[in-house]
């Protein structure tokens, strides 16, 4: 008979042993509660030592692996408050360095200013439209009620015909009969201005006044005498900015084939322009038989601002010629250049009894070119206040 390793130790009686087996399976389990990595050994223990004391078989046990218990996570301290240095020394501390990736990168990466936003992440970012499809899908140019144009005010305009035209797109911003015939003044010379750069002549060529270019039509006088020698540059630069009539007639004379020959070239210019409304017989305006409507003048108009020169004599302030005889001093015979108006990039005034006051403007406002034409009106002011009242709707409505 085989006798168990406890029964030759402590050679006892059964009832005894038993005793003996479930005291080791207390102290086993104690054991157990104050080691917790120690538990399932226990469990293992407890089960053995039964099954040893029910039927006398052995058993052996293998420890468990030892694990360590967690430590409590410290507490963190309070950052001790650094006295600032004294005036005048010098602080050899190193300043904390951030020890995680992230606060690294956010010390070198400060936050933007308040008043910028945040840039949002390149997947979160709308897609946007290509420039083209926005400026073909902003909405047309117009004169806002928000700014002074209504039916109302629209009525106190003078002019008798109006055309007003966003040049970038072609909108038409205000017309009033702008396809009535009416005689244009000295408007004409801007296409006088138009066929004699066409020309191509050195502007230093000199031209003499003759007879011939004497008014025969209104009989007005001129400063500028007959016999007098100025160069083209001046002819024409007095013709522009101050209406020089025999300016302007000896322009005409001095071309191939004559002033016949340059009477036929504005009418020439006007049809390739698609001036189909208009027709020239003189240089000067002074016919009222020159005609055109506010339409076909914004076609001219847009036509002579291609040319550096026109723009910068028709927006001059004055001018001082030496005819040969002393000098003469001309001043600019539209009120708003001389007020100091920065934004008319070109100009031309006219009148006649038979045309009334004229007033062809190529404003500037911001970016944005815009023609205004006004024709036949009746007061010697009232052309001019009326290109004041439109400008302030194109300042106010295309800002």
């Amino acid at each position: 008979m085989t006798h168990h390793p406890i029964a030759r130790l402590f050679p006892l009686p059964l009832p005894s042993r038993r005793r003996l087996a479930l005291l080791l399976i207390a102290f086993a389990a104690a054991m157990a509660a104050l080691l917790p990595g120690t538990a399932a050994a226990a469990q293992t223990a407890r089960a053995c030592a039964k099954a040893h004391a029910a039927h006398g078989a052995r058993c052996t046990v293998r420890p468990a692996r030892h694990v360590k218990p967690a430590r409590h996570a410290k507490a963190r301290r309070k950052p001790r408050r650094r006295m600032a240095p004294k005036h005048g020394a010098v602080s050899h501390e190193r300043q904390h360095r951030p020890r995680t990736t992230r606060a690294r990168t956010a010390r070198r990466k400060p936050h933007p200013p308040a008043g910028r936003a945040r840039r949002a992440p390149r997947h979160a970012r709308a897609p946007q439209a290509p420039l083209a499809a926005r400026t073909v899908g902003g909405a047309k140019p117009q004169l806002l009620a928000s700014c002074g144009y209504t039916p109302a005010t629209r009525r106190l305009l003078h002019s008798q015909a109006i055309y007003v035209v966003d040049e970038r797109s072609g909108t038409v911003l205000l017309e009033r009969h702008a396809n009535q015939i009416k005689p244009i003044a000295s408007v004409s010379k801007l296409m006088t201005a138009v066929v004699s750069l066409d020309r191509r002549v050195p502007l230093a060529h000199r031209l003499r006044v003759s007879v011939s270019d004497r008014d025969t039509i209104k009989f007005t006088g001129s400063r500028l005498k007959v016999g007098s020698v100025l160069s083209r540059r001046d002819m024409l630069h007095i013709a522009l900015m101050s209406s020089e009539n025999r300016a302007a007639a000896a322009l005409s004379r001095d071309y191939p084939g004559g002033r016949a020959a340059f009477i036929a070239a504005m009418n020439r210019k006007a049809r390739v322009l698609g001036m189909t409304n208009t027709h020239f017989v003189n240089a000067t305006g002074l016919s009222p038989h020159n005609v055109s409507t506010a339409r076909d003048l914004a076609r001219l108009v847009s036509a002579a601002d291609r040319y550096p020169t026109i723009r910068a004599f028709s927006t001059d302030h004055a001018q001082v010629v030496h005819p040969g005889h002393g000098q003469l001093s001309y001043v600019n015979s539209n009120a708003l250049v001389r007020g100091g108006d920065t934004r008319i990039q070109l100009q031309k005034t006219g009148f006649i009894n038979e045309a009334g006051h004229c007033l062809v403007i190529r404003y500037r406002i911001g970016t944005r070119p815009v023609d205004v034409v006004l024709l036949d009106a009746p007061g010697p002011h009232d052309h001019v206040a009326d290109a004041i009242r439109i400008r302030n709707w194109l300042a106010c409505s295309l800002h």
